[in-house]
């Protein structure tokens, strides 16, 4: 069995299939859109390929750990959105699509100006946005892209539940509305929801990660900003006007999005590439973190104009 993924809070539950303790990315930080980004570098300086890597709606840069670890050889940048994680909130902005998609291209062209861009759930909309906007990129590659409105998905009636949610966090006396939205029954609600896979490792695992990351947020109201941004627009919004190779990496059981819409979504894109990963839901990065790179890794690896519709 691998051995135990080790952070500052000691020692987590392994992944089953891909081992995290060979990681050794180095902290940086950059000043982008007014505020400062905390981001982590990982792999070969001198990589053919660096990847600017987008996290998930209450996620931040460990989330996406299993699919690097699955990536040596190219050089992976992953920074934590604002307001979560180790970024503190962009000052004196709302944290909509507009100010995710500022901070988004000011960052990449801090750090790495022409690197591949991916965004995985929330995160396919925030690099979606942005590219439709203007950050140049050779490629892009969306992981369980949220490619239709939320509410239109099979799990409308939850996504209404979490509407209230997130609306009583919001509303309720400061302290009681955030002990809500950390709360630990609710978050793990969340997880098992989310989880396709049998394993129990596996699930170990993933619950673990939700336990210990979900609830890194700076405050109520960016939670409750990015929420609202994440129900309010989808890829699908972009997609037209996004002309470089794209690749999207979908599952056939995601609740948030299902795969007869991220068939049409590929249809959208001038130019965009659909892999189906089979028995898994919205947590590709954890369940099938394999299947994932190898995806990616042949994307990149095919000619610039090898994208179908």
């Amino acid at each position: 069995m691998p051995a135990p993924h080790t952070t500052a809070s000691g020692p987590m539950v392994p992944h089953p299939v891909v081992p995290l303790d060979t990681l050794a990315p180095t902290r940086r930080e950059l000043e982008a859109a007014g505020g400062t980004t905390a981001y982590w570098v990982y792999g070969p300086a001198d990589a053919v390929n660096t990847v600017v890597a987008v996290h998930g709606f209450r996620g931040e840069h460990h989330g996406l750990e299993p699919v690097v670890a699955a990536l040596p050889g190219i050089r992976i940048i992953s920074p934590d959105l604002p307001g979560f994680g180790e970024t503190p909130p962009l000052p004196g902005r709302t944290h909509d699509i507009d100010a995710y998609s500022d901070w988004l291209r000011a960052f990449v062209e801090g750090v790495a100006p022409g690197a591949v861009i991916l965004g995985h759930s929330f995160g396919s909309i925030v690099a979606s946005a942005a590219v439709a906007a203007g950050l140049v990129t050779p490629r892009l590659i969306l992981v369980n892209p949220i490619g239709a409105p939320a509410l239109t998905g099979p799990r409308g009636v939850q996504t209404r539940l979490a509407i209230f949610y997130y609306w009583a966090g919001a509303r309720l006396p400061r302290k009681l509305g955030t002990a809500l939205l950390r709360n630990g029954v609710i978050v793990r609600v969340m997880s098992v929801s989310m989880a396709k896979t049998d394993d129990k490792r596996l699930r170990r695992f993933i619950h673990e990660q939700h336990d210990t990351y979900f609830s890194r947020f700076a405050d109520r109201d960016v939670l409750r900003d990015a929420f609202v941004t994440s129900v309010s627009h989808d890829v699908s919004e972009y997609a037209p006007g996004i002309a470089v190779p794209t690749l999207l990496v979908a599952a056939d059981r995601d609740d948030i999005t299902p795969i007869e819409a991220e068939r049409r979504l590929a249809r959208i894109f001038p130019d965009a590439q659909l892999v189906e990963i089979a028995d898994v839901g919205h947590l590709i990065h954890y369940e099938k973190p394999l299947e994932a790179a190898a995806a990616i890794t042949g994307f990149l690896a095919a000619p610039a104009d090898g994208g179908t519709r």
